[in-house]
């Protein structure tokens, strides 16, 4: 009886797998971004001429989109001209961040996908073995169309009942990592079952799967339903893709339960993402900055969120408060909506698709002392560029609501 993770390692190398077996297997899509994609096309060159498939190989322009100094343009010129050389496909700085155009155009139930970037893990809420690795690792990838494996052992976490309103699927994933701890589920294949999850938009399974690696874990995986295929039909434009649940008596190492509703709105607090406290222990901090976003929460639904409660509201004076979309795609259509209009009448900066301050490359700095609350996925110090700042993380219903108030705001004051 199999985990997702044994199905999709025992179908892409053609028998039966068990956790902790070493394997080879065959790679559907490898990717790079621009802080990665220099070093691992310099390994590249060392003992390979072209990649093993141009239109499975990928490197996006997302992390300094556009660059902020002439270092970071000369290594983004430098994969230009690699994309040139090779045709692997080119995703420049107007597509926006890696993750989200993966699970977007790319992303399909059983594929295997290496990233080097941490958060290639995002594609696992539609059932792919999505994980990141080092540049050399995905160097070989793109050279070979393969990569070796250790078969990770897999946890079942399930989530029942269901979230009160003012709940997202971010607080319920700050939750579970503060529950697990930052080493909880380390090269773990962790799974999301319960009526929570089943409730959740696919927008919101994105949520869960992206910040997986935050408790260690090597990949985390939601089963295909009929909203996996909704999603993957709307958005491919084809009809079959593969049904991929566990075995009902599939062996897991450990198995953890949680009841939605004992799930309160909360954040990570500074300086560790397993840091995690509910929204009374925290409301009130004052805060300088908020910024919306990141491949974890920078989708249309999220966008959505945030103007139902900005519509009509201004941000507090003391709040510089910054948008990013997480893609062309969703950047358009929150134009159609009428979002933006809403976001700039609110006070806001919007920001270029891409990863904006979350890496602390560009495009938000903040200056010592001060107090960012943000949507982003990791809250280390030094994270967004300064280590003398502090980062609270949160759903985006927190931080639209914190942004009016100028402090951390419990968001069901403002639904």
């Amino acid at each position: 009886m199999s985990t997702i993770t044994e199905k999709i390692f025992s179908r892409k190398i053609g028998r039966d797998v068990s956790p902790g077996e070493i394997v080879i297997a065959p790679i559907d899509i490898v990717y790079f971004q621009d802080g990665t994609g220099p070093l691992g096309i310099r390994v590249f060159k060392k003992f390979a001429q072209g990649v093993f498939d141009s239109s499975r190989v990928h490197f996006f322009i997302d992390h300094a989109a556009p660059p902020p100094r002439k270092e970071l343009a000369n290594d983004q010129a430098f994969i230009r001209r690699f994309c040139k050389e090779t045709n692997a496909t080119l995703h420049d700085i107007n597509e926006g961040i890696s993750h989200q155009n993966i699970i977007e155009r790319y992303a399909e139930p059983g594929y295997i996908i290496v990233g080097a970037d941490s958060h290639t893990c995002t594609s696992g809420a539609l059932s792919a073995f999505a994980t990141g690795v080092g540049s050399t690792d995905a160097a070989i990838a793109m050279a070979t169309g393969t990569l070796w494996f250790r078969v990770p052992e897999s946890f079942r976490i399930e989530i029942g009942g269901k979230l009160e309103r003012g709940v997202y699927s971010k607080d319920v994933i700050l939750y579970v990592i503060g529950k697990l701890k930052a080493d909880g589920a380390t090269y773990k294949a962790v799974e999301f079952h319960g009526d929570v999850i089943k409730e959740l938009s696919m927008d919101a399974r994105f949520t869960i799967t992206n910040m997986v690696v935050e408790m260690g874990a090597k990949a985390g995986l939601i089963p295909v339903d009929d909203k996996t295929l909704k999603y993957l039909q709307e958005m491919r434009g084809k009809k079959n893709f593969l049904m991929l649940n566990p075995d009902n008596e599939a062996d897991y190492e450990k198995e953890f339960f949680f009841d939605g509703e004992d799930i309160p709105p909360g954040v990570a607090a500074p300086h560790n993402v397993d840091n995690w406290k509910p929204i009374d222990d925290v409301e009130g901090t004052l805060v300088n900055q908020v910024v919306i976003g990141t491949c974890t929460n920078g989708r249309i639904e999220d966008l959505r969120i945030v103007a139902s409660i900005l519509k009509g509201r201004r941000r507090h004076d003391n709040v510089r408060l910054l948008i990013v979309p997480a893609s062309s795609r969703v950047y358009n259509q929150a134009i159609r909506e009428g979002l933006i209009d809403i976001f700039i009448n609110a006070g806001a900066q919007i920001l270029p698709p891409g990863c904006g301050p979350c890496v602390g490359i560009h495009a938000g700095i903040p200056a010592d002392g001060e107090v960012v609350i943000s949507t982003q996925n990791r809250n280390f110090k030094g994270r967004m560029g300064n280590p003398n700042a502090e980062i609270y993380l949160a759903s985006p219903a927190t931080a639209a609501a914190s942004a009016i108030t100028g402090k951390i705001t419990d968001p069901r004051k403002f639904l």
